[in-house]
């Protein structure tokens, strides 16, 4: 099975990083990224507060970014989209629509999501998804 990695596993990576931890996945397993969390990332980028801190974040993005592939928000995932989000708002349990643009292509894909330490438990609301933390050693 695969991954669709969410902001706060990239933020986890990417601090791991700088503290020269190290990341245990399955080097078999597929990682993408939607575009929506690459965006957000890139808005750490914009606001790290001085021109070297924001080399240095883009750095590191761009190393992981080198072995994830992003996943276009397409047709396919826009109505899985909507599925998701009308499911969630009829149960009273909407999730934060970032999350929900994380969730549909790991549903749609069949994939698993991969979230950062303390932050699965919007996911946890989406029928049908794996929920994994990311492993930092």
């Amino acid at each position: 099975m695969g991954l669709i990695i969410d902001t706060s596993a990239v933020v986890a990576w990417e601090r791991a990083l700088a503290a020269d931890a190290r990341i245990a996945l399955d080097a078999e397993e597929e990682l993408l990224m939607p575009a929506a969390v690459w965006a957000e990332a890139l808005v750490g980028v914009r606001l790290a507060g001085s021109a070297g801190r924001a080399a240095q974040r883009k750095a590191r993005l761009e190393a992981i970014r080198g072995i994830i592939g992003i996943e276009p928000f397409t047709q396919v995932i826009a109505e899985h989209y909507a599925d998701i989000y009308s499911g969630l708002s009829e149960r009273g349990s909407l999730i934060p629509q970032n999350d929900i643009a994380v969730a549909v292509p790991a549903r749609c894909l069949g994939f698993g999501v991969l979230v950062g330490p303390r932050d699965e438990a919007h996911f946890r609301e989406v029928a049908s998804l794996e929920v994994r933390v990311l492993p930092i050693r």
